[in-house]
């Protein structure tokens, strides 16, 4: 059976409009600075504990760690937060608007759109009808949510969808708002931001699009993270993220597995080997995440990209952004072999390769990182 090429037409990315240092922390919660390793975020992030036979998994972990473990940040410098008034809807409207715009498509021309908010506003559902609403779309719009791998997922949903004939545009819109989901006064805020991208997905030229994909179970990490309701000073319901007490354990031990069962399995699904990738898309959770996942494949750093410093965890919209910027800085080009890969705590791991297509880029809002001034400091920093 042939199978017509199918894949990324656009891509867009919007975030709110504070840009957040670690001053402001510095300047509000100087003891939560000065006692920053008693406190939550030191306790996520900690190399394993030495053993006689430790595993490769654990020992790569702990070296990708420990150049931050002096820095109680843990290697973030910059995060983009919700200002008052701003809200997830409006994050992925933004977002939405800007890729369509990038493809020269109206709205009329998306037959489903594909949603993903973490989290939404309201405690449930999720914000596909809101945002089909806002957005005026006449067209089936649905929730899918795999935690920080619901991009791939919804990808490849998509992709299969597009390749059956049922649809022929499909929009993809993730949102991630950890800002208001965590407390000031913890230090697990400082890792956390907001943000969201969306792509187009529908079908290109000849032998361009999506060649293979490779998802997991993460089944191993559950209770890494957890969310619990509690109530905010107004006596509303909010939900609260939380870690356990393995957490640590739990996301070293099993990370190095998990991107190279992933990764090894999308390559060999798409036909393809390690070295005729061109670009690595690696989720960056962490500041050190890239350079783990690189280390694990045994590749050069060049070949991917690093985030973290400026943007923080933004969860889902990781792999977006990383795949808007290495399109931005050349990094990708057309036609360049491409692997996304994304790991979702309690969810799913995920990796897909790609061969990039004429793929048009959406316009950045004012708050994004200056891609000539700031990320070209560390397009190959991992």
């Amino acid at each position: 059976m042939t199978h017509q090429p199918v894949g990324i037409r656009s891509v867009a990315l919007n975030f709110p409009s504070i840009v957040r240092t670690n001053d402001y922390w510095q300047q509000n919660y100087p003891e939560l600075v000065t006692e920053a390793e008693s406190r939550t975020l030191a306790k996520l992030f900690k190399p394993a504990e030495p053993a006689v036979n430790q595993k490769e998994q654990d020992l790569l972990w702990s070296e990708a760690i420990r150049p931050y473990l002096s820095d109680p940040f843990r290697g973030t410098v910059e995060r983009r937060v919700l200002a008052p008034g701003e809200t997830s809807l409006a994050l992925e409207y933004g977002a939405a608007i800007s890729a369509l715009e990038a493809a020269e498509l109206s709205t009329d021309e998306v037959d489903l759109m594909i949603v993903t908010t973490l989290f939404p506003e309201q405690i449930a559902p999720g914000n596909a009808s809101y945002l089909a609403r806002k957005l005026g779309l006449n067209c089936p719009a649905w929730n899918l949510e795999s935690t920080c791998s619901s991009a791939l997922v919804a990808m490849q949903n998509a992709s299969a969808l597009v390749q059956t004939g049922e649809y022929r545009n499909v929009l993809v819109v993730i949102s991630c708002i950890y800002s208001h989901f965590v407390d000031e006064d913890d230090t697990l805020s400082w890792f956390m931001a907001d943000g969201a991208g969306a792509f187009l997905v529908s079908t290109l030229k000849p032998n361009q699009g999506v060649l293979g994909t490779k998802i997991v179970h993460t089944q191993a990490t559950c209770g890494a993270f957890f969310n619990e309701l509690v109530t905010d000073a107004n006596g509303l319901p909010r939900m609260r993220i939380q870690t356990g007490e393995s957490a640590s354990k739990q996301l070293g031990g099993t990370s190095v597995d998990l991107v190279r069962t992933c990764c090894e399995g999308a390559i060999a699904s798409a036909g393809v080997s390690l070295n005729d990738i061109k670009f690595f898309a690696f989720n960056t959770p962490t500041a050190w995440y890239a350079n783990l996942c690189a280390r694990s494949l045994g590749i050069d750093p060049d070949r991917t990209i690093n985030l973290y410093p400026y943007y923080a965890n933004i969860g889902p919209v990781l792999p977006i952004a990383n795949l808007y910027y290495g399109a931005q800085s050349k990094k990708i080009r057309e036609n360049d072999l491409v692997l996304v890969y994304t790991i979702g705590s309690a969810s799913t791991a995920a990796a897909t390769v790609m061969r990039w297509g004429e793929v048009k880029l959406g316009t950045l809002p004012a708050s994004a990182v200056n891609l000539n001034k700031s990320v070209s400091n560390i397009l190959t920093t991992v």
